[in-house]
């Protein structure tokens, strides 16, 4: 199996400070794949990624690209998050 290495994360800061929409993300993975539209919420325990997702003919929203295990979507938040961190700092 091959490792999953993000080779390039960008962060698009919200500008309504009141919004638990904070930023959208973008990410590269093995310089090869790139996914758009990752979206970072504050929840009640800090930020998390939400997927992009595409509302369904029902009303549902379904995942249109998503980790398959834990272990890589840890890896997504983790190095997704710490972007963030870095991308609100350098706003301030």
């Amino acid at each position: 199996m091959q490792t999953i290495e993000i080779t390039d994360v960008r962060i698009r800061l919200v500008s309504k400070p009141d919004s638990k929409f904070k930023a959208v993300a973008s990410f590269t993975i093995n310089n090869a794949i790139v996914v758009h539209d990752v979206k970072i919420i504050e929840g009640k325990n800090g930020c998390f990624i939400a997927m992009p997702s595409k509302q369904r003919p029902e009303g549902e929203r379904k995942d249109v690209v998503h980790p398959l295990n834990t272990e890589t979507r840890n890896l997504l938040s983790s190095v997704i998050l710490a972007e963030y961190e870095k991308a609100k700092q350098q706003a301030q």
